[in-house]
């Protein structure tokens, strides 16, 4: 349950602090003072969108914080729990993640900055959107404006029978099973493409992997070469500087080179540290840089007996060079690439050859695979629609039964589920089932049942989600439902029914709704106020709770538009004290 949000710098909101409690909640004010920028507040705290448009004017960020409530009786995990789980609640995912609640209590927070980055925290721990949002579906269900216009997309009901029937994870299971006999049956038709193409590709795919082979190609080999030629190319000058080095440090002929004069230097310094025992580690040091140095001249010698030009070799390098330069060229992505491309280059081709040239053997092996597949998803899609048909039964007495509540008296309700079309498990089948699923009504007494996409108004559809979201709210963890101008197309009795459902339905939850309309306003246990104002001018949206005559004057405005006209007030004052108790 949501108990408390602070708001600041989000959009025309400057600050607000709200506190929320138990029941039924309306948010009222004047149609543009902002109303929907609350709910926007919240979504984006669950890890909506975040864009720089939700930074107030003249603001470096917009933050937005809650503090939940979580009902954590009857949880306990295990280290088990966390193997590869996911969570079935706010308290099991807190668990899996490693946070603790307070008292019970989480805080989430979220900021979004001028230069587009955002940061979120669940209690003290940063987090991403994506956790953000996974922990904030246990937490919230947001039913946005016209969202009730999703019933209008026959797709979307077999979405909702099968989140009522407890179909979804069964089903998700079936999409995968039915994807590996789609991929499996696009293997078989390769196989069955044209036999020159496939001769084509055997051909063309044994001479890259022949004319790999043949280079006896080894993994670094190509950078060896190049450092190797151009050590030939430029021998001459090679050999001249190291000639040059070892001239300085042996002295050629001469003998006057420095390590001919350190020994001269090491000799003077070792009498003079037997006469003064102070330089004894100062003599200790030049000894050793002597050694050292010898030991460099004696390398750098070495290497200069070792430098024989070879004009042969060189011409090999530069031939092995050309041939890995073609082989690059040809089969790797640039010739800038590695040499190991290359390699896997044809050890690709090699499996993709080994594949064709056992294409009779893994034909054969893919028809039976298919086959069994065919009638694993045969028999899946038909338990599903089993399944589906038997929870279509209970879910449209349960949509009627809180249509009548809704002023829809009387009302008949259907879920029409038809086996799809077509011979064959491929055409029969789609990607969740074998079942066309579409909500049929029949709004009037004595009509038949037709499509609801087709006959129900704006009102009638708004209240059949609510009816779906009232039936799921019984299974749905979620404490907290929020319903963004739920009243739209109604009025009258009608509103009546709306408001009493609502107040109903918080007696076991946390309802917050935006709302028009006065005789759904006057069912809430509490009331909050968004105004709009311009302040230094600067638009700013004001959002606080509102009680006692200030409520008064709020429903009376919403009754005539006159907050302080007397019949608008003493008719408020009834309808709180009929509805609101």
């Amino acid at each position: 349950m949501l108990e408390e949000l602070s708001i600041k710098d989000f959009a025309l909101i400057d600050k607000a602090h709200l506190e929320f409690s138990k029941g039924f909640t309306v948010l009222s004010g004047e149609t543009g003072a902002g109303k929907s920028l609350l709910i926007g507040a919240i979504s984006f705290l669950l890890g909506g969108r975040a864009g720089l448009e939700q930074i107030r004017t003249g603001a470096s960020e917009a933050s937005v914080s809650g503090t939940f409530l979580l009902d954590l009786q009857n949880e306990k995990f295990s280290s088990s729990d966390a193997e590869g789980s996911e969570a079935k609640s706010a308290a099991e995912w807190l668990y899996l993640h490693g946070i603790e609640a307070e008292d019970g209590r989480v805080l989430l927070r979220r900021i979004v900055r001028s230069n587009g980055k955002s940061s979120a925290w669940i209690g003290s721990t940063p987090v991403t959107r994506a956790d953000l949002a996974s922990f904030g579906s246990f937490l919230i269900d947001i039913h946005g404006q016209h969202e009730h216009q999703s019933l209008m997309k026959v797709p979307e009901h077999r979405k909702f029978l099968d989140s009522y029937a407890g179909l979804n994870e069964k089903v998700s299971a079936f999409t995968g099973l039915y994807s590996k006999l789609v991929e499996k049956r696009r293997s078989l038709a390769e196989l069955e493409s044209d036999d020159s193409r496939r001769e084509e590709k055997i051909e063309l795919l044994s001479f890259a992997v022949k004319e790999i082979s043949e280079a006896k190609l080894k993994a670094g080999e190509d950078k060896a070469l190049e450092d190797e030629e151009n050590k030939l190319l430029s021998f001459e000058k090679l050999y001249n500087e190291i000639e040059s080095v070892t001239g300085i440090l042996d002295g050629g002929d001469d003998g006057e080179g420095v390590i001919g004069a350190m020994k001269k230097i090491r000799m003077s310094a070792s009498n003079a540290s037997s006469l003064d025992k102070s330089l004894e580690k100062l003599t200790e040091r030049f000894e050793s840089s002597f050694y050292e140095l010898s030991d460099i001249a004696s390398e750098y010698s070495r290497y200069k007996q070792s430098l024989v030009f070879d004009p042969e070799r060189l011409n090999e390098v530069q031939e092995r060079n050309a041939l890995i330069y073609n082989l690059k060229k040809k089969y790797a992505p640039s010739v800038s690439s590695p040499i190991e491309d290359v390699i896997k280059y044809a050890q690709d081709a090699q499996e993709k050859l080994d594949s064709l040239q056992g294409s009779a053997q893994g034909k054969e092996e893919l028809q039976k695979e298919i086959s069994a597949l065919e009638k694993e998803v045969y028999a899946e899609a038909k338990a599903i629609s089993a399944e589906r048909k038997k929870a279509s039964l209970l879910m449209a007495k349960s949509v009627e039964d809180v249509l009548s509540k809704l002023g829809m008296k009387g009302t008949k309700f259907s879920v029409n589920i038809e086996e799809k079309s077509g011979d064959g498990v491929e055409q029969k089948c789609g990607p969740y089932g074998i079942d066309n699923i579409e909500f049929l009504i029949a709004a009037n007494a004595g009509n038949p049942l037709q499509p609801l996409a087709k006959i129900a108004s704006g009102g009638e559809l708004s209240r059949v989600m609510l009816a779906l979201k009232t039936i799921f709210a019984r299974t749905d963890p979620v404490d907290t439902m929020i319903f963004d101008e739920i009243d739209t197309g109604i009025g009258g009795e009608v509103a009546v029914s709306v408001g009493s459902h609502l107040k109903n339905l918080a007696k076991n939850r946390q309802v917050l709704c935006i709302t028009h309309l006065a005789s759904i306003a006057v069912y809430a246990d509490n009331q909050i106020k968004i105004e709009k104002s311009v302040k230094n001018g600067a638009t700013e949206t004001a959002v606080h709770g509102i009680s006692g005559d200030a409520r008064v004057s709020e429903i009376a405005r919403m009754l005539s538009g006159d907050p302080l006209s007397a019949e608008s007030l003493e008719h408020a004052r009834s309808m709180l004290a009929k509805f609101s108790a």
